[in-house]
């Protein structure tokens, strides 16, 4: 009966990584390049995407320390679903780059603080089988995959606009499915605490540090690799394509989560990532050729694969038991926050005056050096 119970709520959690990862098809790939096709410039598609990310640094940590000091995780979920699916509506009304601003940080402050819940989630029904992560993580790579080819063929299709309703109705449906997350409370001879020593400990810091710059090498690929590739002259079919071969590779590495962990160590693997980081974002930076772009697509099961799963299980390790939820927070906040806000900002800035080539020259060189940093740890 308790193996029944703890499939079933993988299976809940699965579906709600479809879901999200889903809606991410839509965004990721296409919310910046509607943006460019709204005539905006470099940096402010720039701003438009770190206000996003500079909300992943602060309210992450709130909420998660409000859910763990009330026992509230479930509750506070359920809401921030619900409340950013409806701040979403009103992009339908505007194309006004202060408005689309206005609405983008607020919608940031309910969306952000998910995705650490969800993880958080996950780590307490897997329990002593963590490293089993990548087979609940894996359906959010699924739906990536699938719903960046059929958007990217429809925007061919009908116009770059959809995508506004399509992330609209993944969002709701989103939260209309979440009401099923279990209630998981962590045992109640585990009292809150404030201490986050953990979080001051030298080798939790160097990761933190190193994560951060991974994430910034990441950021002219998330913030502009689209357009990149469309400047180059490729159609919305192939940039959804190259979106979901990346996520193809890292299916590979979600469904051998186990094995691989049991084989290398997290430092190990991290180290690994770090320097096929650097070798992809140099390859970008070297060709314009259609078949070794989609080759370096390929690597993307390393550099976020391999990389965000050893990221979840070190700093899962590395918290106590009654700070699990902030310690995943602190990890998303410095890393998918300040680390990818910095590197779309910065390359945002700079996208007119340097241009993608050379920006992923210097996403390259960061990368190599974390790498090195994390070695050395």
């Amino acid at each position: 009966m308790k193996i029944y119970k703890t499939i079933s709520l993988q299976w809940i959690m699965g579906t709600q990584y479809f879901l999200y990862f889903g809606v991410m098809g839509v965004f990721l790939p296409y919310f910046n390049l509607y943006c460019y096709h709204l005539n905006f410039n470099g940096f402010q598609i720039g701003l438009l995407s770190a206000v996003r990310s500079v909300s992943m640094i602060l309210f992450p940590i709130l909420w998660s320390i409000i859910a763990d000091r009330f026992g509230i995780r479930r509750n506070i979920y359920i809401f921030c679903n619900f409340m950013s699916a409806g701040i979403w509506v009103f992009y339908f009304f505007t194309t006004d780059f202060n408005m689309m601003f206005l609405i983008s940080a607020i919608y940031a402050v309910f969306y952000v603080p998910i995705i650490s819940f969800m993880e958080a989630f996950t780590m307490d029904i897997l329990g002593k089988k963590k490293q089993s992560y990548g087979k609940i993580r894996v359906w959010g790579t699924i739906a990536f995959i699938i719903i960046v080819v059929i958007t990217g063929k429809l925007i061919d299709l009908y116009s770059v606009n959809i995508i506004l309703g399509f992330i609209f109705a993944g969002a709701l449906i989103q939260a209309l499915v979440c009401i099923n997350i279990p209630d998981i409370k962590v045992k109640k001879d585990i009292v809150f605490s404030s201490d986050t020593k953990f979080l001051r400990t030298s080798h939790v810091i160097v990761f933190l540090i190193c994560a951060f710059m991974m994430l910034l090498s990441h950021g002219t690929y998330y913030g502009f690799f689209s357009i990149h590739l469309e400047k180059l002259g490729f159609g919305k079919t192939f940039i959804g394509f190259a979106w979901a071969l990346a996520s193809i590779a890292e299916i590979l590495v979600m469904l051998n989560s186990n094995r691989i962990f049991k084989h290398f160590s997290l430092e190990n693997v991290m180290f690994f990532s770090f320097i096929i980081a650097g070798v992809r974002w140099l390859i970008l930076y070297f060709t314009k050729s259609p078949g070794i772009i989609l080759a370096s697509q390929c690597l993307h099961a390393v550099t976020y694969g391999t990389f965000h799963i050893a990221s979840i299980l070190y700093i899962d390790r590395a918290s106590p038991e009654e700070s699990k939820t902030i310690g995943q927070a602190v990890n998303n906040a410095l890393t998918y926050g300040l680390g990818l806000m910095a590197g779309i900002f910065l390359s945002g800035y700079f996208f007119e005056s340097l241009g993608a080539f050379n920006l992923f020259l210097i996403s390259s060189l960061t990368a190599f050096t974390g790498g090195l940093i994390i070695k050395r740890k």
